[in-house]
């Protein structure tokens, strides 16, 4: 599977409470901080539902 990088570059203030536990189970803690994980069917499901709050880079 392909790698995806992925830079959480908003804020999960103010978000609904599934967003921010998406954002949680995908790994982040602090806002800025980048991540590479596999592209499975399931992270990218993840990553679909937050994307406004994302940076998304195919590595």
């Amino acid at each position: 599977m392909a790698t995806v990088r992925i830079t959480q570059v908003k804020s999960i203030i103010d978000r609904p409470e599934p967003q921010k536990r998406t954002i949680r189970a995908l790994g982040f803690t602090k806002t800025n901080q980048t991540l590479e994980k596999e592209g499975t069917p399931q992270v990218m499901g993840m990553i679909r539902q937050v994307a406004h709050l994302l940076k998304i880079e195919n590595v």
